[in-house]
């Protein structure tokens, strides 16, 4: 067994309290008195406030700093369809992230199905209880699904931060390196590798930034996403190119930027070596990025390298955003996480 697994097992199992949360009460309940106040007899009126005027369970409950982290498992980490029950690791770690961050409650559920309507029909049943919903690692295209039809029926934040998270995080990335590198986003020539959730989601507000769409290539495990490809979903069908490139090694020769959102080690030295002078990598793939940040910099002095690994410089990770876009929106009551507010967060 490797260190890094070995600590991370321990972790997780450490002082006989298996997992990384635990519900604790908000009150003192150690008098019959106060047992009165938190159940029978004096729960009752809070329950009569809250029928009257329903505004009143943020008020006298937990609903304002409570959200629910919720996954099929269908698209974890960079590790794939491992199932619900797989999953609950990484949603109790959402957990501890935003309650580290933003001082933000969740209930993490796991849910056993991979049916979208199911996970639609189950979440909004669910939304009396929460504050807000942060969607997480539901794979493509039943998360844009998901997602979407959630926002229209429910009067709470919904959020797939595996799209709009990374995405928020990315774009304020490259921003950041186009001005490192004194380049312009509109002359910035960009391949993806990765045409999932995350990747679509990139594209997009990589083009409301500024790059332009014509700059993009997006790649998925077939290759370049081409015009001439059957059977595009309509999210990949966006970012169809007319180039002439197919493969990845093709579309990274002399671009200048490099967004992995894919699986570990697809870009090489000899495809980094290609791109243009002061290259940008952003090596996605948890836990494995697509190429580790050791190779890149032995490879290129000049690359502006980050992984989505907390344990390597630079990291490029929806932590740095999703905790806070909750609490904004939490605290305004607002009813749903806006473009406007995406972009701002950026």
């Amino acid at each position: 067994m490797d260190d890094m697994k070995a600590k991370a097992l321990a972790y997780h199992e450490l002082d006989g309290k298996p997992g990384k949360t635990e519900v604790v009460p908000t009150k003192p309940c150690t008098t019959a008195e106060e047992l009165s106040l938190a159940y029978s007899p004096g729960v009752a009126h809070p329950v009569l406030e809250i029928a009257d005027n329903p505004e009143d369970a943020y008020r006298y409950t937990n609903k304002s700093n409570l959200v629910a982290v919720i996954s099929n498992g269908t698209a974890i980490l960079g590790l794939g369809d491992r199932g619900a029950l797989a999953s609950k690791p990484v949603m109790e770690g959402k957990g501890v992230l935003f309650k580290r961050f933003a001082d933000i409650d969740v209930f993490d559920i796991e849910l056993n199905t991979k049916d979208p309507k199911k996970i639609i029909d189950m979440v909004k049943t669910m939304e009396p209880t929460f504050g807000g919903v942060n969607l997480e690692d539901i794979g493509a295209p039943d998360c844009f699904e998901i997602e979407q039809t959630l926002i229209e029926q429910c009067d709470i934040p919904i959020f797939h931060d595996d799209q709009h998270g990374t995405a928020i995080i990315c774009t304020a990335g490259v921003i950041n390196a186009a001005e490192v590198s004194g380049r312009k986003l509109e002359d910035m020539k960009v391949v993806f590798n990765g045409a999932g959730a995350a990747g679509i989601s990139c594209g997009k507000m990589f083009i409301e930034a500024g790059v332009k769409k014509e700059n993009i290539i997006m790649c998925d495990s077939k290759g370049v996403i081409s015009v001439d490809r059957e059977n595009l979903s309509a999210e990949k069908a966006l970012f169809a190119t007319d180039r002439p490139e197919r493969t990845l090694a093709e579309a990274v020769k002399g671009a200048d930027a490099f967004i992995g959102l894919s699986v570990a080690d697809v870009l090489t030295p000899e495809m980094l070596l290609s791109m243009n002078d002061q290259p940008v990598v952003f090596a996605m793939a948890n836990p494995n990025p697509e190429i580790t940040y050791p190779l890149a910099v032995e490879t290129r002095s000049d690359v502006i390298m980050g992984t989505g690994r907390s344990d390597y410089p630079n990291q490029v990770n929806n932590v740095l955003g999703f905790p806070f876009i909750f609490r904004g929106a939490m605290d305004i009551r607002a009813t749903r996480i806006s473009e406007g507010m995406k972009m701002a967060a950026g």
